[in-house]
Order: C-alpha cells, then sequence, then structure tokens
C-alpha cells in the first residue's frame, strides 16, 4: 500500500531525514515514534505531498507521488499536529471547502459530509466559528476533514491531543474501524495510544530510521517472572531444567520470593513455563505467579534514543 525509499530531506545543511525505508501494507496501524527533532514530522509531510524530498521515492496504491500528486492526495488523509482550521469560518463551511479540496462533488460530497458529521459527533457545532470551539472539538473537526473521501492512507499525528477519556476511546475504535479498509500511519508522544492501537512500530532517530518491529515481537524479553514459596536453597530444580540459563532473586515478601528466569535463546517460553509450574508443584510449593517478563515500551524508546541500547540487541532477544 505505501512504499517508501531511501527518503531524504535537508533544510540547508542540516540533515532532518537520511535515507530512510519501510513498507506498510494494507490493513496495517503503524506507530511513527521518535524524540522531537527526529524526523517524524517531515517524514509524514512528505508522504502527504506537502514537502518534496531531496532523494527517494514514495508509492501509494501503486501510484508515484511525485509523477502523480493529486492523485495520490485525493486517497489521503492528513491531521497534522497543527490542525489545519480557520478560525474565522464556521465548521459547516470549512468542512465544505476541505471536501472540495478532496475533488468530492454532488451527492458523493453530500454524503460524504454527513458521514463524518455524524462520526465524529459534531452537528451541534456545524454553525459555531472553528475560533470558539473547545481544543477536543477542534480536533474531531480536523479529523473529520482527513476522513473525508475514504482516504486508503490515513496519517494521524497526535489524534488523541485533546480529548478526554471518553472521546479518546471512540477515537480509537474510529482508527480500529478505519484500518480495516485502509492504511494508518499513528504518530504520538503517548505510548498508550501506541499499545493500545498498533500492531507494528517505526521508530526514529537522528532523521534514521533506528527501529521496525512488530510491537509483540518487540515487547517479547527472554525472562520470566516467578513468584513463588519455593526457597532459593532448591532452586536448583528449576535451573536444571533443559533450556533455563540463569536466575536471579528480585524480591522476597513473607515467605514469597520472586524470581527472575532467563531462558536460553532457543526456548518456548509456554512449554518451559509448564515445566517450571510441574518442578514445584512437585515439590509441594505454593505457584502465586508465572508470566513472561515484556519491554516496556516507553522505556525501550527512551533507551533507543539515547543510544544505550541498540536495535539488533532487541531482535536478537526476541
Amino acid at each position: 500500500m505505501l512504499e517508501v525509499n531511501q527518503l531524504s530531506r535537508k533544510y540547508d545543511d542540516f540533515v532532518a531525514v537520511e535515507n530512510v525505508s519501510f513498507t506498510i501494507d494494507k490493513g496495517e496501524i503503524v506507530g511513527l515514534l521518535g524524540h522531537n527533532g527526529a524526523g517524524k514530522t517531515t517524514i509524514m509531510k512528505m508522504i502527504s505531498g506537502y514537502l518534496e524530498p531531496n532523494a527517494g521515492s514514495i508509492t501509494v496504491d501503486h501510484t508515484n507521488l511525485h509523477s502523480e500528486p493529486k492523485t495520490v492526495q485525493r486517497i489521503l488523509g492528513y491531521l497534522p499536529e497543527n490542525l489545519p482550521v480557520y478560525g474565522d469560518m464556521v465548521v459547516a463551511d470549512y468542512l465544505d471547502f476541505a471536501a472540495d479540496l478532496k475533488g468530492l462533488k454532488h451527492d458523493a460530497k453530500v454524503g460524504e459530509l454527513k458521514r463524518v458529521i455524524q462520526t465524529m459527533d459534531i452537528k451541534t457545532k456545524l454553525l459555531a466559528p472553528i475560533s470558539t470551539l473547545s481544543r477536543g472539538y477542534k480536533q474531531r473537526v480536523g479529523v473529520a476533514q482527513a476522513m473525508l473521501g475514504h482516504p486508503k492512507l490515513l496519517i494521524l499525528d497526535e489524534p488523541t491531543n485533546g480529548l478526554d477519556p471518553q472521546q479518546t476511546q471512540h477515537m480509537r475504535d474510529l482508527i480500529r474501524e478505519v484500518a480495516q479498509h485502509a492504511t494508518v500511519i499513528l504518530s504520538t508522544h503517548i505510548m498508550q495510544e501506541v499499545e493500545a492501537l498498533c500492531t507494528r512500530v517505526l521508530m526514529l532517530h537522528l532523521g534514521r530510521l533506528a527501529l521496525d518491529a512488530q510491537l509483540a515481537q518487540l515487547r517479547r524479553s527472554n525472562h520470566l517472572l516467578l513468584e513463588t514459596s519455593l526457597a532459593e536453597k532448591d532452586t536448583n530444580i528449576l535451573t536444571d531444567l533443559a533450556l533455563v540459563d540463569s536466575l536471579e532473586v528480585i524480591e522476597k515478601s513473607n515467605n514469597l520470593t520472586t524470581y527472575r528466569i532467563t531462558l536460553q535463546k532457543q526456548a518456548n517460553p509456554k512449554k518451559l513455563s509448564a515445566n517450571i509450574a510441574n518442578a514445584i508443584l512437585a515439590k509441594s510449593e505454593s505457584l502465586c505467579l508465572l508470566k513472561p517478563e515484556l519491554h516496556d515500551l516507553e522505556t525501550l524508546f527512551r533507551e533507543i534514543s539515547q543510544g544505550s541500547i541498540k536495535p539488533e540487541e532487541l531482535n536478537n532477544a526476541a
């Protein structure tokens, strides 16, 4: 659906994006992450056609953006972080204007306007000047314009900014619904949004693509967390199991101990968990907790950005 190949962009001598390549299939919701200045906004602007790259190519639905920009922009929806709304226009006029820009006409235009107004629940604000709206309503108007025309590629920069918890959940449901028929790129600083919506993460660092991984794989580790009454002196029944690499004590509380078990790379965590449970129960000890230890996405993001952990280390661990 979307192919980005060796994309680069400079601002005078500053390299904002350097040789970035990735492909996103239809139906994927992909999180675009990176600290401020990492190149996220520049990439989104280039994909939307707002900004031209210095090198590289962008193809959307088998159409080259450089040679056929209007064709691509008709099937694209874009919500920038700074909302593209005009404060002196009323909501209805602004959406009508946005529909004209998308090339919608006659019955198709009317139908689309009705659809996005109902979907974003902004009917009561149609005659209100945009400047009088709350941040949450402005955000809904911005998303409404991005959704006009059933875009095949939807780019959302901080889509839940200014929304209350109920509106945030509604936005999540809407993004999932859109992704059934389209490709979605979600850029946000809120890691909970990425974990709730995305199946894959693209992480930028200093203008380069530092990580491209499935979220489930990214969060996986080769550790298990175990809470049990098994005493430390008896843990040889665990370390003697095949494919258990090592064991360390994390915490002791009353008669329970929490252990971190490191597995060998070729181990199957589910099968080994069953073997661990059986070994503990055979000793008539209590088993209170046994689960995989997952990487925290926010911590990973910080460590990759700081260079304290390399992407290949995560891939090897996974």
